[in-house]
């Protein structure tokens, strides 16, 4: 058994009041045998020393990343640091830190996890990762090098963002530092039954032609129906431009159905290029079927009230992390805490702990419950604990 508790602080500039305010809200005499914590942050809080501070005065390892705003009871907003403190008598905690990662490679990650799992013979039951944002490496490339490198140990977490149009300060946190191209990640052994839930985009208001994928390669989609993709979307009747070019591409994501049993993701696309192919937020394969949904600040508190009471259905009242995708906090215009005042409405005094994210991970379930981790585009996804 995993229990949680939650801290924040709004304070930036003075940093033994933001220590203060931290330590005030844990009773670190009372931990469990087994205790590790997750922060995520806007990234003032690194440059200012705050991070580092605090990281010398916990009992316990840290993890986590940098991100534009987050929510948890009793606050919201973007200039704040939450920390979720996980403790067990019975579920142990090991924190990896991988070397810096410079492309597609599995090396740094696997002699990580090697270091990680180092002298256990038990398979982990959990991994929270909090992924760095590089332009070179997708997160597919990361869900599916970790899949194999753990035998597929079902992987909750993040890709690190910040309020940057370049995203130049988004990092990953481990310990007191903080790094912009290493992976952090938790892995959790014991008695767990995490429960994942995935809100993104509903199908009742995508346009009703399907497409199948008929060319792609990685996040280049190429061809839909054997046509362009910029021909595909013409023929759905999106707008164009004097030019003839779509316009608003960020705003319909594709409905993305991969066919083997699981339920469909969402995937974004950035931009059309001049051949009329698609560069999108992550792969698209080639055989998979597609709809074109559309992004709207409705939608996003829609889909968002949907899926969190789909988790409270389901019975599991624990703690809850989940991470939404940037894209949905950007729908929402200029009321940028919507979504985390409905994600307040909805759990009331449930416990949970919210991020923006640059690409959300998480399982996703097929037949007879088995998971499948995959990487998302503008969904919210939710790890019950």
């Amino acid at each position: 058994m995993i229990r949680t508790s939650k801290a924040f602080t709004i304070e930036i500039d003075d940093t033994n009041a933001a220590v203060g305010d931290i330590l005030s809200q844990l009773d670190l005499d009372h931990l469990s045998k087994h205790s590790v914590g997750i922060i995520t942050c806007f990234p003032d809080f690194i440059s200012s020393g705050v991070i580092a501070a605090l990281a010398e005065k916990l009992p316990f390892p840290l993890a986590g990343t940098t991100t534009l705003a987050g929510s948890t009871n009793g606050a919201m907003g973007e200039m704040l640091l939450i920390l979720t403190v996980l403790t067990s008598d019975d579920v142990e905690f090991s924190v990896g830190l991988t070397g810096p990662i410079s492309g597609e490679d599995e090396k740094p990650l696997r002699q990580a996890w090697e270091k990680a799992v180092a002298g256990r013979a038990e398979k982990p039951a959990l991994m929270l990762s909090f992924a760095p944002l590089l332009l070179n490496v997708s997160g597919d490339f990361f869900v599916e090098a970790w899949s194999a490198i753990t035998d597929n140990v079902p992987n909750f977490g993040t890709l690190a963002v910040d309020n940057n149009p370049d995203y130049h300060e988004a990092q990953t946190i481990y310990g007191g530092l903080a790094y912009r191209d290493r992976y952090v990640f938790i892995l959790c052994y014991g008695k767990l039954d995490p429960h994942f839930f995935v809100g993104g985009i509903s199908e009742s208001k995508a346009f009703r032609d399907k497409g199948v994928v008929t060319a792609s390669k990685g996040n280049l989609l190429s061809g839909v129906n054997g046509v362009s993709v910029a021909a595909y979307l013409k023929g759905l009747g999106l707008e164009t431009d004097e030019k003839g070019d779509i316009t608003g591409i960020n705003s319909f994501p594709f409905i993305l159905n991969y066919n083997d049993g699981t339920r469909p993701i969402i995937r974004v696309m950035f931009a059309i290029a001049p051949d009329g192919s698609a560069v999108c937020g992550g792969y698209v394969p080639e055989g998979a079927t597609l709809m074109v949904g559309a992004i709207t600040a409705e939608e996003v508190l829609t889909t968002t009230e949907a899926v969190l009471k789909e988790a409270l259905a389901s019975g599991k009242e624990r703690s809850w992390l989940m991470f939404s995708c940037v894209g949905r906090f950007f729908a929402q215009g200029f009321n940028t805490t919507a979504e985390m005042e409905k994600v307040e409405s909805v759990l009331g005094a449930t416990s949970f702990h919210l991020a923006y994210s640059g690409t959300e991970l998480c399982p996703v379930y097929g037949k007879n419950g088995a998971l499948t981790n995959r990487s998302h585009n503008d969904t919210m996804v939710i790890c019950v604990l």
